[in-house]
């Protein structure tokens, strides 16, 4: 009785995964697929109403995008949602699964298919905005079930000194909650600013700036693309558990590094991937978490480098991950030496 040596079962799976990433990439409405995926997580529902595709073909195309390893799913409450995988099936097959996904980026969406997928994430920060204008009384309550204030705050801030001890002149804090690490950053930058698109939050936010006559903070509304906030001029930005509710992570990357000084810090809190979706309802998340591996691709996307970071263990299950993202700096030609 023969059977398939270990070399030739190797060689099986590649030509199989190889024949698999092929096919992937020979249907423009996958690649398209591949595209929309390049900025975020969408559930099956999202995609086919971006792409104008009925569900049972949107399905079939996602099969074949997660057979070949391009994209993977996870439940996020009732929802499964689909995103892409930077991680190849196979070592050997990395570089054309890096070139199908480089080369969907190049594909320009249409009007009507750019209108659609905006008013997807219309859709998403309407819902983020009328839920914390709902219940931004009891928010802080309802966040203190998952993970208070003070476990993260500390942490943050200790390894924002640690590597920014002499403090800055600007620091951007994007959704500031209740305003508690306003006090933090006030007191080592020349001007603290907080953003948020929810008019009920910032009260409370500016309630506590009162209190503490914290007279070096500004309070803005909108969101970190508003146009108050200057490109290349903060020295650090803040984001605490905030990017479970925004409708996409991945562009709260971007903007901080366009407001970055080169050198400057993006200092993350944020919960670590759970199942626990009672947070969806209770505390208004729009995803249970994310993977440290998300944030850094996401960062890297962006040119911002890992730095410093720090996990705490929760015993109501939650996991937080605290993290600082660095933007390089320029890099520029030595001068040459007239004496050399």
């Amino acid at each position: 009785m023969n059977s398939a040596s270990p070399t030739n079962t190797a060689i099986s799976a590649s030509n199989d995964q190889l024949l698999q990433l092929c096919k992937a990439g020979s249907d423009m409405l996958r690649l398209q697929v591949l595209r929309v995926l390049s900025r975020d997580a969408y559930s099956v529902q999202e995609l086919c109403h971006i792409l104008d595709c009925r569900q049972s073909g949107m399905s079939h195309h996602l099969k074949t995008l997660t057979s070949a390893g391009l994209i993977t799913k996870r439940r996020e409450g009732n929802s499964l949602f689909y995103r892409r995988s930077y991680a190849p099936a196979l070592a050997d097959l990395a570089p054309l699964h890096d070139a199908l996904h480089s080369s969907a980026d190049l594909i320009q969406l249409d009007l009507d298919q750019q209108h659609r997928l905006e008013q997807v994430y219309a859709e998403r920060a309407e819902r983020c905005q009328a839920f914390f204008a709902e219940h931004a009384s009891e928010f802080g309550e309802q966040q203190e079930q998952m993970v208070a204030f003070n476990v993260y705050g500390h942490s943050c801030m200790e390894l924002l000194r640690s590597s920014q001890n002499q403090g800055g002149e600007l620091a951007i804090e994007i959704g500031p909650g209740e305003g508690a690490f306003l006090a933090e950053l006030s007191p080592y930058y020349t001007k603290v600013v907080a953003v948020d698109n929810a008019q009920a939050m910032l009260n409370r936010a500016g309630e506590f700036v009162n209190q503490q006559a914290l007279e070096n903070v500004e309070l803005v509304l909108g969101d970190s693309r508003s146009e108050q906030l200057q490109p290349n001029s903060a020295d650090c930005v803040v984001c605490n558990m905030v990017l479970h509710h925004v409708p996409s992570p991945a562009d709260i990357f971007k903007d901080a590094a366009r407001l970055l000084k080169p050198g400057g810090l993006f200092c993350v809190s944020d919960l670590c991937r759970h199942d626990q979706s009672w947070a969806r309802e209770a505390c208004g998340d729009m995803w249970l978490g994310f993977e440290p591996d998300d944030l850094s691709e996401w960062a890297a996307a962006n040119g911002l480098q890992d730095g410093a970071a720090a996990y705490l263990a929760q015993l109501n299950g939650f996991r937080v991950q605290v993290r600082q993202f660095i933007k390089a700096e320029p890099y520029t030609l030595p001068t040459p030496n007239p004496s050399a």
